[in-house]
């Protein structure tokens, strides 16, 4: 029987050293889209997908996103009295319940296999998903939900998988693909960030994981893999190995890699041209940025 999926783990220990100096101060997690951090748009995606246990793997200088989900009760006082019952409602769904939310610190930056094994004991023997904050997925149904409603039928372990140009795909987790049947496909192999001749396909894995609690058995042996890191792809290509099911799922939807400057620009952009509150002003500067880049040339 196939157990519901109702735990999820956030990887957030990471430095940001991409974003400095912003992130001397701020963690990356709490950076805004539009008028919400990076991490609002990851907590709702997973409870779309039914997540009722939030496992954030953290490091220190982290204080400002656990103290993000709390309440505030100063200033929801001031917005009740000013009468700001949209404001109002907006903060309350950033607030998390009592023991929804807990928070295992990675003392040492091992990788990604490394931070979710962190989380094991929280985990138990469930399956589990596994959320990146730094990939945002713009999509109609939320991408989680959508891989929660996939795996019903299979079970196994499933990753979030796009295509990408062939040239790209060395930045990547690449799926070997054995048999494809559209939005799923199953899986030979994983091969974490492989030269552009050696890439399998342009399949490149996503961060959004569905997992067996055997993955963490496997990161339990594992030693350190490409980059000096404890790989979460070797844990699941153990799972093949071991003959046992693992699935890519082609998501509906956009993925913004915010992670790099250029898609942490690009996916504002488009957050914000999806406002309705935002739309025209915004596309109107962008049509005049246009304009004058073209009379430039």
């Amino acid at each position: 029987m196939k157990r519901k999926v109702t735990k999820a783990v956030f990887p957030v220990a990471g430095l940001g050293t991409r974003f400095l100096p912003a992130t001397k101060s701020i963690p990356k997690e709490i950076m805004t889209l539009v008028d919400r951090p990076l991490i609002q748009y990851a907590i709702d995606e997973a409870r779309a997908a039914g997540i009722k246990e939030f496992i954030f793997v953290t490091s220190r200088g982290k204080g400002a996103l656990e103290d993000y989900f709390d309440h505030a009760p100063e200033l929801e006082n001031s917005l009740r009295k000013k009468g700001k019952t949209e404001l109002l409602a907006t903060l309350k769904s950033t607030n998390m319940d009592s023991g929804a939310i807990a928070y295992i610190r990675q003392h040492k930056a091992l990788g990604l296999g490394h931070a979710v094994w962190c989380a094991r004991r929280l985990i138990g023997n469930e399956p589990f998903a596994v959320i990146l904050p730094d990939d945002v997925i713009a999509a109609e149904k939320p991408c989680l939900q959508q891989m929660v409603e996939a795996y019903k039928e299979t079970g196994g372990c499933m990753v979030a998988a796009m295509e990408v140009p062939p040239e790209k795909a060395s930045a990547y987790g690449v799926l070997d693909v054995k048999e494809d049947m559209g939005s799923m496909v199953s899986v030979r192999g994983m091969v974490e960030k492989p030269s552009v001749e050696s890439a399998p396909s342009n399949l490149a894995v996503i961060g959004r994981y569905i997992l067996t609690p055997q993955v963490l058995k496997n990161l339990n042996q594992i030693k350190q893999g490409a980059g000096g890191e404890i790989q979460l792809t070797d844990a699941i290509a153990q799972e093949i190995e071991a003959d046992r099911d693992v699935y890519g799922y082609r998501f509906r939807g956009q993925r913004f890699d915010c992670g790099s400057k250029a898609g942490y620009l690009q996916a504002t952009v488009a957050f914000g041209l999806a406002r309705d509150e935002l739309r025209d002003e915004l596309a109107s500067y962008l049509d005049e940025m246009k304009a004058s880049r073209k009379a430039a040339q």
